[in-house]
C-alpha cells in the first residue's frame, strides 16, 4: 500500500471529497491539519512546489496535486495502478 499524505483544514470541502474517494478506495493516509499545526504549512508549500491551497496530496512522495487532480487521474483510470504501488 502506499504512503498518502493530504495536508488539509477542517472546514475545506474539497479536503473532505479527496479524503472520501481515497477512502472509498479502501486507502489510509496522513492528514496534516494546518491550520492546528500551521508550522507545516510552509512544508506544504515548499513540497507542493508554492501550492498554498488544500488539499495538496502526495502518494509516496510524489505531488499529486489538489483535490481536483485527483478526481482527474482517477476519471482517467489512472488513480488506481498509482494506489496499487
Amino acid at each position: 500500500m502506499p504512503s498518502i499524505e493530504i495536508y488539509t483544514t477542517p472546514i475545506c470541502g474539497f479536503c473532505h471529497a479527496a479524503k472520501r474517494l481515497l477512502t472509498a478506495k479502501g486507502m489510509s493516509f496522513t492528514e496534516i491539519d494546518v491550520i492546528q499545526d500551521p508550522g507545516r504549512k510552509a512544508e506544504m508549500v515548499q513540497r507542493a512546489n508554492g501550492g498554498r491551497t488544500v488539499p495538496q496530496i502526495f502518494i509516496d512522495g510524489a505531488h499529486i496535486g489538489g483535490c481536483d487532480d485527483l478526481y482527474a487521474l482517477d476519471r482517467a483510470g489512472k488513480l488506481d495502478p498509482l494506489l496499487a504501488g
